[in-house]
């Protein structure tokens, strides 16, 4: 399944998503943007820009609840003084429990991590360039109690994991003032 951003009305929160929020900070706004990048010029961004550290924007798909699900994701780092990060969430339970890969361009990683009652531990990552307005590819594949990250067609991590073996929806993830562009949402 494709999520189709192209025809979602512009300056509008996305089609088919909710807003949350883990953390602290200000409400989201997640928005289609204009980005004459992308062929189809949409793209998905949050838009709010708070600085707050320990806040994370979720964008959660509706439409899906999986347990055993692979999501891809094209995102470009765009701005952000706290943060440039763009992530995949899954399994998401709430706003407080999921697990959640994000590749980050100010830190030049790609962290995988879980949400368990709000609090964010990394369970694996690694270093490697994201550059900042450059288009990249994120995915994570979900498999029993396995988890494969990938960035850029490189599968860059296997973990295994029992804290969310549960369905569960798919949702985009941003940090604190991060401005990422979101489009080619891919799940299947």
């Amino acid at each position: 399944m494709k999520i189709n951003i192209s025809e979602m009305p512009l300056g509008q929160k996305p089609t088919g998503f909710t807003e949350a929020l883990t953390g602290q900070g200000d409400a989201v706004k997640w928005q289609v943007l204009e980005d004459p990048s992308d062929p189809t010029h949409r793209v998905i961004a949050e838009t709010s820009r708070d600085t707050a550290d320990y806040r994370f924007p979720l964008c959660i798909w509706d439409d899906l609840i999986a347990k055993d699900v692979q999501v891809t994701i094209r995102f470009k780092a765009v701005d952000g003084s706290v943060d440039q990060a763009a992530g995949i969430a899954l399994r998401l339970q709430d706003a407080n429990n999921y697990y959640v890969v994000r590749a980050n361009a100010l830190e030049d990683n790609v962290r995988l991590y879980k949400v368990v009652a709000g609090v964010r531990r990394q369970i694996a990552g690694k270093q490697l360039l994201v550059s900042e307005n450059v288009w990249h590819t994120l995915g994570l594949r979900s498999d029993g109690d396995e988890l494969e990250v990938s960035f850029d067609g490189v599968s860059l991590m296997q973990i295994r994991d029992q804290t969310f073996v549960i369905a569960g929806k798919v949702g985009l993830w941003t940090k604190a003032d991060s401005l990422s562009h979101f489009k080619e949402i891919n799940i299947e």
